[in-house]
């Protein structure tokens, strides 16, 4: 008489294909763990894993794929902005930075476009269609490797200046009864005394990515900002380089070359050596 199928060999295989290892399944099911991954190999469970990571793989970027067809889509049927604001909002709901966004869209220099993108995101039109795309994403739940790793990029290669504006101004002088008058040698007219004092400002919060931003205070010092930390993104994308694109990787290559070129120094952020590595090394 045939022996019945053991019953645990389809539960410790449904576990398997739900991504669970080798050690938690023999533990649950009370078995060694020598038997269940004799299973494995029998039964070959190994085959039907790959096809469901495939399956998933295939419909995440189907719907990814189909997701940005449905941002550009959106944003062209839109009369009230021009095609460079179109560009601009596709642009900008990939990255939230409205310096890199504008310097895609107009092809302009990086200075010119950290005058013009912050300004960019006040027209409201532009503001407007900005927010139906956050929300179609947000409605749709896209978060792909990509995205991931495009984020810790993000972090990585953050500006400060992207947050906060410094300088130098000219403002009155006060006095406990208000602004000081002098008078002007030339005209003998009386006129507000001014001194230049250094400046810093945030930039509103509509304007920036404050997924970056990792604290801001204010107190009887003063306020302040805090990035999160960019050493920590470098390792992070050291040591994940294969979740990366090939535009990515290539993107990383870029920044570092630059770095290097601005600073004269190729060992100023150490991590960035193993990120080029990995990309022409070992890398896929």
């Amino acid at each position: 008489m045939a022996r019945a199928p053991d019953k645990r060999i389809e539960q410790a295989k449904e576990m398997y294909l739900q991504g669970r290892k080798l050690v938690e399944i023999a533990s649950q099911l009370n078995l060694p763990e020598g038997t269940v991954r004799r299973w494995k190999c029998t039964h070959k469970w190994d085959n039907e894993r790959s096809d469901k990571k495939s399956e998933r793989s295939e419909s995440k970027k189907s719907k990814k794929k189909k997701a940005a067809e449905s941002e550009v889509d959106q944003v062209i049927e839109n009369p009230e902005l021009t095609d460079k604001q179109r560009l601009f909002c596709i642009y900008y709901i990939r990255s939230f930075n409205a310096t890199k966004a504008y310097q895609k869209a107009y092809g302009c220099s990086y200075e010119n476009a950290m005058q013009n993108g912050s300004r960019m995101l006040r027209n409201d039109k532009v503001k407007e269609e900005i927010i139906r795309l956050k929300q179609n994403r947000l409605n749709q739940e896209l978060l792909s490797e990509e995205d991931i790793f495009q984020k810790y990029m993000d972090i990585a290669f953050s500006d400060i200046t992207d947050y906060v504006k410094f300088g130098t101004e000219k403002v009155p002088v006060m006095t406990m009864y208000g602004p000081a008058q002098v008078q002007d040698p030339k005209t003998g007219k009386k006129k507000t005394l001014t001194e230049t004092v250094n400046i810093i400002h945030f930039r509103d919060s509509s304007e920036v990515d404050g997924s970056i931003i990792s604290e801001v205070k204010h107190g009887k010092n003063g306020s302040s900002i805090k990035l999160a930390d960019r050493m920590k993104a470098l390792q992070w994308l050291a040591d994940h380089m294969n979740l990366g694109t090939e535009e990515q990787r290539a993107r990383i290559a870029q920044m570092k070359a630059q770095t290097d070129k601005l600073t004269g120094n190729n060992q100023e952020i150490e991590d960035l050596d193993d990120i080029e590595g990995e990309i022409y090394g070992s890398g896929e």
